[in-house]
Protein backbone atom coordinates (compact mmCIF):
# COMPACT_ATOMS: atom_id res chain seq x y z
CA UNK A 1 0.00 0.00 0.00
CA UNK A 2 1.20 3.18 -1.13
CA UNK A 3 2.04 6.18 1.76
CA UNK A 4 -0.35 8.71 0.45
CA UNK A 5 -3.36 5.97 0.30
CA UNK A 6 -2.18 5.21 4.50
CA UNK A 7 -1.94 8.75 5.06
CA UNK A 8 -5.36 8.90 3.32
CA UNK A 9 -7.00 5.73 5.08
CA UNK A 10 -5.44 7.16 8.83
CA UNK A 11 -7.05 10.49 8.22
CA UNK A 12 -10.49 8.99 7.05
CA UNK A 13 -10.88 6.36 9.91
CA UNK A 14 -9.38 9.31 12.64
CA UNK A 15 -12.40 11.69 11.43
CA UNK A 16 -14.81 8.31 11.39
CA UNK A 17 -13.77 7.67 15.17
CA UNK A 18 -14.52 11.57 15.82
CA UNK A 19 -17.83 11.16 14.12
CA UNK A 20 -18.80 8.44 15.72
CA UNK A 21 -17.76 9.68 19.53
CA UNK A 22 -19.09 12.77 18.61
CA UNK A 23 -22.62 11.24 17.47
CA UNK A 24 -22.70 9.35 20.64
CA UNK A 25 -21.93 12.49 22.72
CA UNK A 26 -24.37 14.61 20.78
CA UNK A 27 -27.66 13.72 22.87
CA UNK A 28 -26.06 14.39 26.10
CA UNK A 29 -24.70 17.50 24.49
CA UNK A 30 -27.27 19.12 23.23
CA UNK A 31 -29.69 18.06 26.31
CA UNK A 32 -27.33 20.27 28.06
CA UNK A 33 -27.11 22.75 26.14
CA UNK A 34 -31.34 23.06 25.77
CA UNK A 35 -31.42 22.75 29.83
CA UNK A 36 -28.83 25.51 30.34
CA UNK A 37 -30.26 27.95 27.31
CA UNK A 38 -33.54 27.40 29.48
CA UNK A 39 -32.10 27.88 32.57
CA UNK A 40 -30.74 31.30 31.83
CA UNK A 41 -34.22 32.05 30.20
CA UNK A 42 -35.80 31.23 33.39
CA UNK A 43 -33.57 33.48 36.01
CA UNK A 44 -34.16 36.41 33.01
CA UNK A 45 -37.76 35.91 33.13
CA UNK A 46 -37.49 35.95 37.49
CA UNK A 47 -35.00 39.35 37.00
CA UNK A 48 -38.14 41.14 35.04
CA UNK A 49 -40.54 39.82 37.38
CA UNK A 50 -39.12 40.93 40.36
CA UNK A 51 -38.66 44.74 39.12
CA UNK A 52 -42.44 44.54 38.33
CA UNK A 53 -43.58 43.32 41.64
CA UNK A 54 -41.14 45.75 43.28
CA UNK A 55 -42.47 48.80 41.36
CA UNK A 56 -46.07 47.85 41.89
CA UNK A 57 -48.20 45.71 44.74
CA UNK A 58 -47.05 42.21 45.17
CA UNK A 59 -51.33 41.39 45.93
CA UNK A 60 -51.51 41.76 42.66
CA UNK A 61 -49.43 39.13 41.51
CA UNK A 62 -50.42 36.34 43.71
CA UNK A 63 -52.02 33.98 42.12
CA UNK A 64 -50.34 30.71 39.60
CA UNK A 65 -50.70 30.25 35.95
CA UNK A 66 -49.75 28.80 32.89
CA UNK A 67 -50.32 29.26 28.80
CA UNK A 68 -53.44 27.82 26.96
CA UNK A 69 -50.94 24.41 25.58
CA UNK A 70 -49.57 24.34 28.92
CA UNK A 71 -45.92 24.97 27.96
CA UNK A 72 -45.49 27.57 30.65
CA UNK A 73 -46.38 28.01 34.58
CA UNK A 74 -46.23 30.98 36.68
CA UNK A 75 -46.89 30.95 40.13
CA UNK A 76 -46.81 33.69 43.42
CA UNK A 77 -47.45 32.87 46.86
CA UNK A 78 -46.75 33.56 50.18
CA UNK A 79 -44.12 31.09 51.50
CA UNK A 80 -44.18 29.19 54.82
CA UNK A 81 -40.38 28.33 54.72
CA UNK A 82 -38.17 30.53 56.78
CA UNK A 83 -34.84 28.87 54.49
CA UNK A 84 -33.88 30.65 51.23
CA UNK A 85 -35.00 29.05 48.47
CA UNK A 86 -33.23 29.77 44.61
CA UNK A 87 -33.17 26.57 42.58
CA UNK A 88 -34.11 25.62 38.91
CA UNK A 89 -35.41 21.73 38.74
CA UNK A 90 -37.58 19.61 37.16
CA UNK A 91 -41.17 18.72 38.74
CA UNK A 92 -44.47 17.54 38.44
CA UNK A 93 -47.77 19.81 38.60
CA UNK A 94 -51.45 18.78 38.07
CA UNK A 95 -53.03 21.26 36.05
CA UNK A 96 -56.34 20.34 35.29
CA UNK A 97 -56.40 16.56 35.64
CA UNK A 98 -53.04 16.51 33.78
CA UNK A 99 -50.05 15.64 35.37
CA UNK A 100 -46.74 17.88 33.76
CA UNK A 101 -43.34 17.47 34.01
CA UNK A 102 -42.02 21.03 34.45
CA UNK A 103 -38.68 22.95 34.30
CA UNK A 104 -39.05 24.96 37.42
CA UNK A 105 -37.17 27.93 38.95
CA UNK A 106 -38.26 28.20 42.55
CA UNK A 107 -37.34 31.51 44.26
CA UNK A 108 -38.51 32.83 47.38
CA UNK A 109 -37.90 36.26 49.15
CA UNK A 110 -39.24 38.60 51.60
CA UNK A 111 -41.64 41.81 51.07
CA UNK A 112 -42.77 43.49 54.00
CA UNK A 113 -42.02 41.30 56.07
CA UNK A 114 -43.71 38.51 54.60
CA UNK A 115 -42.54 35.55 52.76
CA UNK A 116 -43.45 34.55 48.89
CA UNK A 117 -42.78 31.42 46.87
CA UNK A 118 -41.82 32.27 43.02
CA UNK A 119 -42.12 29.80 40.70
CA UNK A 120 -41.55 29.95 36.97
CA UNK A 121 -41.65 27.02 34.77
CA UNK A 122 -41.07 25.26 31.14
CA UNK A 123 -42.72 22.39 30.20
CA UNK A 124 -39.94 19.60 29.95
CA UNK A 125 -41.46 18.39 26.34
CA UNK A 126 -41.08 21.76 24.77
CA UNK A 127 -37.56 21.93 26.18
CA UNK A 128 -37.09 18.40 24.06
CA UNK A 129 -38.64 19.52 21.24
CA UNK A 130 -35.75 21.34 20.05
CA UNK A 131 -33.09 18.92 20.45
CA UNK A 132 -33.64 16.36 17.08
CA UNK A 133 -33.27 19.83 14.80
CA UNK A 134 -30.44 20.72 16.70
CA UNK A 135 -28.76 17.20 16.47
CA UNK A 136 -29.65 17.30 12.66
CA UNK A 137 -28.19 20.52 12.31
CA UNK A 138 -24.96 19.56 14.29
CA UNK A 139 -24.11 16.52 12.64
CA UNK A 140 -24.57 18.20 8.91
CA UNK A 141 -22.42 20.90 9.83
CA UNK A 142 -19.74 18.26 11.02
CA UNK A 143 -20.58 16.03 8.16
CA UNK A 144 -19.65 19.20 6.21
CA UNK A 145 -16.40 19.73 8.38
CA UNK A 146 -15.30 16.45 7.75
CA UNK A 147 -15.46 16.21 4.11
CA UNK A 148 -13.75 19.60 3.89
CA UNK A 149 -10.85 18.63 6.66
CA UNK A 150 -10.48 14.90 4.54
CA UNK A 151 -10.43 17.50 1.04
CA UNK A 152 -7.99 19.22 2.31
CA UNK A 153 -6.12 16.68 4.23
CA UNK A 154 -5.84 14.92 0.54
CA UNK A 155 -4.64 18.25 -1.44
CA UNK A 156 -2.10 18.55 1.24
CA UNK A 157 -1.17 15.04 1.24
CA UNK A 158 -0.56 15.60 -2.78
CA UNK A 159 1.49 17.93 -2.05
CA UNK A 160 3.70 17.61 0.80
CA UNK A 161 4.63 13.52 -0.90
CA UNK A 162 4.64 14.77 -4.42
CA UNK A 163 8.79 14.61 -3.89
CA UNK A 164 8.75 11.49 -2.93
CA UNK A 165 6.64 10.12 -6.34
CA UNK A 166 9.05 11.72 -7.85
CA UNK A 167 12.35 10.36 -6.15
CA UNK A 168 10.64 7.24 -7.17
CA UNK A 169 9.49 7.72 -10.44
CA UNK A 170 12.60 9.26 -11.25
CA UNK A 171 15.29 7.30 -9.59
CA UNK A 172 13.61 3.95 -9.31
CA UNK A 173 10.76 3.43 -11.40
CA UNK A 174 11.18 2.69 -14.71
CA UNK A 175 15.35 1.73 -14.80
CA UNK A 176 16.58 -0.60 -16.47
CA UNK A 177 18.81 -1.96 -13.39
CA UNK A 178 21.76 -0.93 -13.21
CA UNK A 179 21.75 1.95 -15.85
CA UNK A 180 19.77 4.67 -14.10
CA UNK A 181 20.59 7.46 -16.75
CA UNK A 182 21.64 10.82 -15.49
CA UNK A 183 20.72 12.32 -12.27
CA UNK A 184 17.94 15.25 -11.86
CA UNK A 185 17.55 16.83 -8.48
CA UNK A 186 13.80 16.74 -7.42
CA UNK A 187 12.64 20.15 -6.50
CA UNK A 188 11.36 19.97 -2.95
CA UNK A 189 10.86 22.06 0.21
CA UNK A 190 11.03 19.46 2.94
CA UNK A 191 15.22 18.32 4.07
CA UNK A 192 13.98 14.77 4.30
CA UNK A 193 13.35 14.43 0.82
CA UNK A 194 16.16 16.45 0.22
CA UNK A 195 18.59 13.71 1.84
CA UNK A 196 17.07 10.74 0.54
CA UNK A 197 17.06 11.96 -3.16
CA UNK A 198 20.98 12.50 -2.70
CA UNK A 199 21.20 9.61 -0.75
CA UNK A 200 19.83 7.27 -3.50
CA UNK A 201 21.55 9.40 -5.75
CA UNK A 202 24.81 8.18 -4.21
CA UNK A 203 23.78 4.76 -3.98
CA UNK A 204 23.13 4.24 -7.44
CA UNK A 205 26.44 6.16 -8.55
CA UNK A 206 28.04 3.27 -6.22
CA UNK A 207 25.86 0.43 -7.64
CA UNK A 208 26.71 1.69 -11.56
CA UNK A 209 30.01 1.95 -10.99
CA UNK A 210 30.27 -1.21 -9.00
CA UNK A 211 28.73 -3.03 -11.79
CA UNK A 212 30.27 -1.41 -14.56
CA UNK A 213 33.99 -2.25 -13.31
CA UNK A 214 32.64 -6.45 -12.73
CA UNK A 215 31.54 -6.01 -16.29
CA UNK A 216 34.68 -4.77 -17.31
CA UNK A 217 36.64 -6.90 -15.89
CA UNK A 218 34.40 -10.33 -17.07
CA UNK A 219 34.92 -8.64 -20.71
CA UNK A 220 38.41 -7.93 -20.19
CA UNK A 221 39.04 -11.63 -18.23
CA UNK A 222 37.38 -13.40 -21.06
CA UNK A 223 38.99 -11.94 -24.08
CA UNK A 224 42.16 -11.82 -22.75
CA UNK A 225 41.89 -15.79 -21.79
CA UNK A 226 40.57 -16.82 -24.72
CA UNK A 227 44.04 -16.21 -26.60
CA UNK A 228 46.32 -18.11 -24.21
CA UNK A 229 43.71 -21.14 -24.15
CA UNK A 230 43.91 -21.66 -27.83
CA UNK A 231 47.81 -21.59 -27.66
CA UNK A 232 47.68 -24.24 -25.27
CA UNK A 233 44.99 -26.17 -27.44
CA UNK A 234 47.23 -25.77 -30.51
CA UNK A 235 50.61 -27.06 -28.67
CA UNK A 236 48.69 -30.25 -27.33
CA UNK A 237 46.71 -31.40 -30.98
CA UNK A 238 50.38 -30.64 -31.97
CA UNK A 239 51.44 -32.71 -29.68
CA UNK A 240 49.56 -36.14 -30.52
CA UNK A 241 50.88 -35.52 -33.98
CA UNK A 242 54.40 -37.00 -32.47
CA UNK A 243 55.37 -40.56 -33.16
CA UNK A 244 57.26 -40.60 -29.61
CA UNK A 245 54.04 -39.86 -27.91
CA UNK A 246 53.50 -42.92 -24.93
CA UNK A 247 50.27 -44.02 -24.28
CA UNK A 248 50.55 -42.51 -20.66
CA UNK A 249 51.36 -39.40 -21.65
CA UNK A 250 48.84 -39.27 -24.27
CA UNK A 251 45.79 -39.70 -21.27
CA UNK A 252 47.26 -36.92 -19.42
CA UNK A 253 46.79 -34.76 -22.34
CA UNK A 254 43.39 -35.83 -23.40
CA UNK A 255 42.68 -34.85 -19.61
CA UNK A 256 44.59 -31.16 -20.28
CA UNK A 257 42.36 -31.24 -23.77
CA UNK A 258 38.94 -31.67 -21.47
CA UNK A 259 40.27 -28.70 -18.73
CA UNK A 260 41.00 -26.59 -21.46
CA UNK A 261 38.09 -27.51 -22.98
CA UNK A 262 36.33 -26.70 -20.00
CA UNK A 263 37.48 -23.47 -19.41
CA UNK A 264 37.00 -22.17 -22.90
CA UNK A 265 33.22 -22.70 -22.78
CA UNK A 266 33.14 -21.26 -19.21
CA UNK A 267 35.27 -17.98 -20.77
CA UNK A 268 32.84 -18.27 -23.88
CA UNK A 269 29.73 -18.42 -21.71
CA UNK A 270 30.98 -15.17 -19.22
CA UNK A 271 32.08 -13.29 -22.48
CA UNK A 272 28.16 -13.71 -24.05
CA UNK A 273 26.88 -12.94 -20.74
CA UNK A 274 28.71 -9.75 -20.96
CA UNK A 275 27.61 -8.63 -24.25
CA UNK A 276 24.19 -9.32 -23.61
CA UNK A 277 24.39 -6.97 -20.53
CA UNK A 278 26.31 -4.65 -22.28
CA UNK A 279 23.50 -4.36 -24.97
CA UNK A 280 25.82 -5.45 -27.75
CA UNK A 281 23.40 -7.68 -29.67
CA UNK A 282 20.99 -5.57 -31.98
CA UNK A 283 17.01 -6.91 -32.05
CA UNK A 284 16.19 -6.83 -35.70
CA UNK A 285 15.40 -10.65 -36.52
CA UNK A 286 11.98 -12.00 -37.49
CA UNK A 287 10.85 -15.42 -37.20
CA UNK A 288 7.87 -17.41 -36.32
CA UNK A 289 8.08 -19.56 -32.46
CA UNK A 290 7.71 -22.34 -34.47
CA UNK A 291 10.16 -22.36 -36.49
CA UNK A 292 12.53 -21.47 -33.86
CA UNK A 293 11.92 -23.79 -31.60
CA UNK A 294 11.61 -26.74 -34.80
CA UNK A 295 15.71 -25.32 -35.34
CA UNK A 296 16.45 -25.73 -31.76
CA UNK A 297 15.15 -29.21 -31.48
CA UNK A 298 17.02 -30.51 -34.41
CA UNK A 299 19.99 -29.00 -32.73
CA UNK A 300 19.15 -30.88 -29.85
CA UNK A 301 17.58 -34.08 -31.03
CA UNK A 302 20.05 -36.52 -30.43
CA UNK A 303 20.12 -35.56 -26.76
CA UNK A 304 16.12 -36.64 -26.66
CA UNK A 305 16.90 -40.20 -28.09
CA UNK A 306 20.31 -41.26 -25.86
CA UNK A 307 17.57 -40.72 -23.09
CA UNK A 308 14.52 -42.17 -24.68
CA UNK A 309 12.61 -38.60 -23.72
CA UNK A 310 8.88 -37.89 -25.26
CA UNK A 311 9.09 -34.34 -26.91
CA UNK A 312 6.06 -32.30 -27.91
CA UNK A 313 5.17 -28.86 -29.00
CA UNK A 314 2.01 -26.99 -28.80
CA UNK A 315 2.89 -24.26 -31.09
CA UNK A 316 0.81 -21.97 -33.09
CA UNK A 317 2.15 -21.73 -36.62
CA UNK A 318 1.12 -17.58 -37.00
CA UNK A 319 2.75 -16.22 -33.99
CA UNK A 320 5.97 -13.97 -35.50
CA UNK A 321 8.84 -12.88 -33.10
CA UNK A 322 9.83 -9.01 -34.05
CA UNK A 323 12.77 -6.65 -33.10
CA UNK A 324 14.61 -9.80 -31.64
CA UNK A 325 17.95 -11.21 -31.59
CA UNK A 326 17.58 -14.87 -33.19
CA UNK A 327 20.72 -16.44 -31.52
CA UNK A 328 19.93 -14.96 -28.40
CA UNK A 329 16.63 -16.43 -28.14
CA UNK A 330 17.89 -20.11 -29.88
CA UNK A 331 20.04 -20.00 -26.59
CA UNK A 332 17.92 -19.59 -24.19
CA UNK A 333 15.29 -21.91 -25.69
CA UNK A 334 18.81 -24.09 -26.33
CA UNK A 335 19.84 -23.86 -22.83
CA UNK A 336 16.15 -24.26 -21.48
CA UNK A 337 15.54 -27.33 -23.22
CA UNK A 338 18.66 -28.62 -22.78
CA UNK A 339 18.21 -28.47 -18.77
CA UNK A 340 14.95 -29.99 -19.38
CA UNK A 341 16.85 -33.55 -20.47
CA UNK A 342 20.05 -33.30 -18.57
CA UNK A 343 17.67 -32.86 -14.96
CA UNK A 344 14.99 -35.23 -16.73
CA UNK A 345 14.46 -39.11 -16.36
CA UNK A 346 15.01 -41.64 -18.83
CA UNK A 347 11.66 -42.26 -20.42
CA UNK A 348 11.09 -38.91 -19.46
CA UNK A 349 8.93 -36.15 -21.05
CA UNK A 350 9.14 -32.81 -22.16
CA UNK A 351 6.59 -30.39 -23.60
CA UNK A 352 6.77 -26.93 -24.79
CA UNK A 353 3.18 -25.27 -24.85
CA UNK A 354 2.51 -21.80 -26.03
CA UNK A 355 -0.10 -19.79 -24.90
CA UNK A 356 -1.75 -16.63 -25.29
CA UNK A 357 -5.02 -14.79 -23.01
CA UNK A 358 -6.01 -11.31 -22.49
CA UNK A 359 -3.02 -10.28 -24.51
CA UNK A 360 -0.52 -12.31 -22.61
CA UNK A 361 2.25 -14.08 -24.75
CA UNK A 362 3.03 -17.17 -22.86
CA UNK A 363 6.18 -20.29 -23.64
CA UNK A 364 5.80 -22.71 -21.10
CA UNK A 365 8.83 -25.73 -20.92
CA UNK A 366 7.97 -28.76 -18.72
CA UNK A 367 9.63 -31.66 -17.77
CA UNK A 368 9.03 -34.68 -15.56
CA UNK A 369 12.53 -34.23 -13.99
CA UNK A 370 14.28 -34.75 -10.83
CA UNK A 371 12.61 -30.51 -9.89
CA UNK A 372 14.09 -28.03 -7.89
CA UNK A 373 13.11 -27.72 -4.03
CA UNK A 374 11.54 -25.18 -2.79
CA UNK A 375 14.65 -23.38 -0.75
CA UNK A 376 16.95 -23.56 -3.84
CA UNK A 377 14.40 -21.60 -6.78
CA UNK A 378 15.63 -18.11 -5.41
CA UNK A 379 18.90 -18.69 -6.35
CA UNK A 380 18.77 -21.09 -9.74
CA UNK A 381 19.72 -17.51 -12.04
CA UNK A 382 22.77 -17.02 -9.67
CA UNK A 383 25.92 -17.61 -11.86
CA UNK A 384 28.05 -20.43 -10.65
CA UNK A 385 25.59 -21.69 -8.85
CA UNK A 386 24.73 -25.57 -8.97
CA UNK A 387 22.48 -27.65 -6.70
CA UNK A 388 22.24 -31.39 -8.44
CA UNK A 389 26.02 -31.64 -9.18
CA UNK A 390 25.69 -35.33 -8.42
CA UNK A 391 23.91 -35.83 -11.38
CA UNK A 392 25.86 -33.54 -13.71
CA UNK A 393 29.49 -33.00 -12.84
CA UNK A 394 29.56 -31.19 -16.73
CA UNK A 395 27.72 -28.35 -15.33
CA UNK A 396 29.03 -24.47 -15.12
CA UNK A 397 26.28 -23.23 -13.28
CA UNK A 398 25.91 -20.47 -15.93
CA UNK A 399 22.64 -21.88 -18.62
CA UNK A 400 20.01 -20.33 -16.31
CA UNK A 401 22.48 -17.17 -15.76
CA UNK A 402 22.62 -16.72 -19.67
CA UNK A 403 18.82 -17.53 -20.04
CA UNK A 404 18.36 -14.68 -17.36
CA UNK A 405 20.32 -12.30 -19.20
CA UNK A 406 18.91 -13.10 -22.84
CA UNK A 407 14.87 -12.60 -21.50
CA UNK A 408 16.18 -9.31 -19.69
CA UNK A 409 17.54 -7.86 -22.81
CA UNK A 410 14.26 -9.31 -24.42
CA UNK A 411 12.16 -8.00 -21.55
CA UNK A 412 10.61 -11.17 -21.59
CA UNK A 413 9.61 -12.23 -17.66
CA UNK A 414 10.59 -15.91 -16.22
CA UNK A 415 8.75 -17.73 -13.77
CA UNK A 416 9.14 -20.96 -12.24
CA UNK A 417 6.80 -23.59 -10.92
CA UNK A 418 9.13 -26.61 -9.49
CA UNK A 419 8.49 -28.67 -6.73
CA UNK A 420 11.57 -31.80 -5.73
CA UNK A 421 10.72 -35.23 -7.74
CA UNK A 422 8.11 -33.85 -9.47
CA UNK A 423 9.50 -31.90 -12.62
CA UNK A 424 9.92 -28.08 -13.39
CA UNK A 425 8.05 -25.86 -15.61
CA UNK A 426 9.86 -22.68 -17.03
CA UNK A 427 6.95 -19.85 -18.47
CA UNK A 428 8.18 -16.94 -20.86
CA UNK A 429 5.90 -14.64 -20.90
CA UNK A 430 6.43 -11.76 -23.76
CA UNK A 431 5.63 -8.65 -24.23
CA UNK A 432 3.27 -7.79 -26.53
CA UNK A 433 4.92 -5.50 -28.60
CA UNK A 434 7.70 -9.02 -29.49
CA UNK A 435 4.69 -10.72 -31.41
CA UNK A 436 2.35 -10.17 -34.01
CA UNK A 437 0.47 -12.51 -36.16
CA UNK A 438 1.74 -13.50 -39.50
CA UNK A 439 -0.81 -14.22 -42.28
Amino acid sequence: MKLKTKLTLFNTISKLVIITLFVLLLPVLIRNINQSFTDNKLRKQKNKLLKIIKASSIKNYLYATYSPLKEEYYSLDEDSLDEHLDTIKNEQRKIEGDTIEYRILSYNFAVNKKNYLLEIGKSADTIGETTTPLQNIALQVLLGMVLLTIMADQVYSNYILRPLGLIIKTKLVGHKFPNFGSYHKVKTTTSDFEYLDISIHQMIETIENTFQKEREFISNASHELMTPISILQSKIENMFEREDIVDDVKARLLEMQKILNRLKSITKTLLLISQIENEQFLKEDKITLAELLREVYDEISIRFQQKNISYEAVLPDDWLLIKVNKFLLFNLFFNLINNAIKYNHENGAIKVIASHENNVFMVSIIDTGVGIGAEELPYIFNRFKKFRQSLQQDSFGLGLPIVKSIAGFHQIKIEVISEKGRGSTFKLIFPSELIEFSS
